[in-house]
């Protein structure tokens, strides 16, 4: 999986649109109807926190945060967001399919299609294990992904230009059209504005793949998961044909509870 090195440094400007605090309240109002009142722990886990703006609004909401992501130069963003707030977050470098915490959690949430990055459908296998190794029982696992009609229709063959304050980026897809997994290749050109007409290129090249619904509900069911809602992950209402994202929400058994039923049979 990518560094995100480069993308890092301006992924808070690429994402301008996106309303956290509106996303984060909304989430906690999923979590609030679903969540069991009588759960021990009150840790939520921000898995593939990226730049650490959504983890940052879950504890202003009252949480003790986790983020974890793979990538050090995005955790250097969300490290530097953490000095300016001084908000207690917790961070960690981690490869999510290898989750590993001194604890269990009562709520995680993996936002803005971070599963959708992963290789291969073992790849998520993985990743919904260790979550559930990690959650209490009864635990609530919240996580959205995009969906074919994005990948198919809106990403596709689309090229975006993006002009920002001190760069320029040019986002390019190249659309595999292959089911199931439709995989779309993402490449970023940033050009970085010097002075004097002059700039610096870098760039940034990795992949989306999609896990169709079945494929996602068979997986949580094998890994000890029961899926309790599925709703349009931006609008948060009932999904339709033209979803861009699907936000899952979903029951672990918790890892302590999956080992009883082990020991018993």
């Amino acid at each position: 999986m990518s560094s995100y090195g480069t993308f890092a440094q301006y992924y808070d400007k690429l994402t301008k649109n996106v309303c956290y605090r509106e996303r984060a309240g909304r989430l906690q109002l999923l979590i609030e109807k679903w969540q069991n009142p009588d759960m021990p722990e009150q840790i939520l886990l921000d898995l593939a926190c990226g730049t650490g703006t959504l983890t940052e609004e879950f504890a202003k909401l009252g949480w003790d945060v986790i983020g974890i992501d793979s990538s050090a130069e995005m955790l250097s963003e969300a490290l530097d967001k953490k000095y300016d707030s001084g908000l207690p977050v917790q961070y960690l470098q981690q490869d999510m399919r290898k989750l590993d915490l001194y604890g269990t959690v009562a709520v995680t949430v993996c936002t803005l299609d971070s599963l959708n990055h992963l290789p291969s459908a073992e790849a998520l296998r993985q990743v919904l294990s260790r979550v559930n190794l990690f959650s209490e029982a009864g635990a609530l696992f919240l996580f959205d992904l995009n969906t074919e009609y994005k990948h198919r229709k809106v990403l596709a063959d689309n090229a975006f230009v993006y002009e920002l304050s001190d760069a320029v980026c040019i986002w390019q897809n190249t659309l595999d059209d292959t089911a199931p997994e439709y995989p779309v290749t993402i490449r970023l050109d940033f050009f970085e504005q010097l002075g004097d007409d002059k700039y610096r290129r870098s760039s940034e090249e990795f992949t989306e793949r999609i896990w169709q619904p079945e494929t996602v509900k068979a997986l949580l069911s094998e890994t000890g998961f029961t899926l309790l809602e599925v709703l349009d992950g931006d609008r948060f209402s009932v999904p339709d044909a033209q979803s861009q994202r699907l936000l899952y929400i979903a029951r672990a058994a918790g890892g302590q509870q999956m080992q009883r039923e082990d020991i018993k049979a």
